[in-house]
């Protein structure tokens, strides 16, 4: 398992506590930035963590900024990205059962802990092949190649 990590200045201590976390778990992980605390722009990162999913240099992303809500906005606008916003643990089996949601996205006020359990918990749950679940993914891999 490979994890793609990217923040803004606001979510960047956040990010390298969890990095820290995750990589004694012997989780492989590449860090698309930043790298630093210095303001910068979210979408910069986002962008670079969305091509690192796609070119499958890494198998999941996390996303992290202020809120949570402008680089999961960013991240969306790469093809082939479906990143989702989340404040829990269930939000986060939802997203990867329904939607395959291949990176996942929340603030920079969220505890360690919290995150730290959503990670764990979206690179676990595997997605639905449930028929109704497919086609609704399919819709939007349809109306996002047009």
């Amino acid at each position: 398992m490979k994890l793609g990590f990217a923040s803004d200045h606001r979510g960047f201590n956040l990010k390298k506590e969890l990095i820290e976390k995750l990589e004694q778990e012997n989780i492989e992980i590449k860090d698309y930035g930043t790298y630093e605390e210095k303001s910068t722009d979210y979408p910069d990162y986002a962008f670079r963590l969305g091509q690192g999913v796609i070119e499958k240099e890494v198998d999941f992303g996390v996303a992290i900024c202020g809120s949570g809500i402008g680089i999961s906005i960013a991240c969306n606008k790469v093809k082939g990205i479906r990143c989702a916003k989340v404040d829990s643990k269930e939000e986060a089996i939802a997203t990867r059962t329904d939607n395959d949601s291949n990176i996942v996205a929340f603030g920079e006020k969220m505890t360690l802990e919290k995150a730290y359990e959503i990670v764990k918990t979206f690179i676990s749950t595997p997605c639905s092949m449930e028929e109704k679940h497919v086609r609704r993914r399919n819709k939007i891999k349809e109306y996002e190649e047009k």
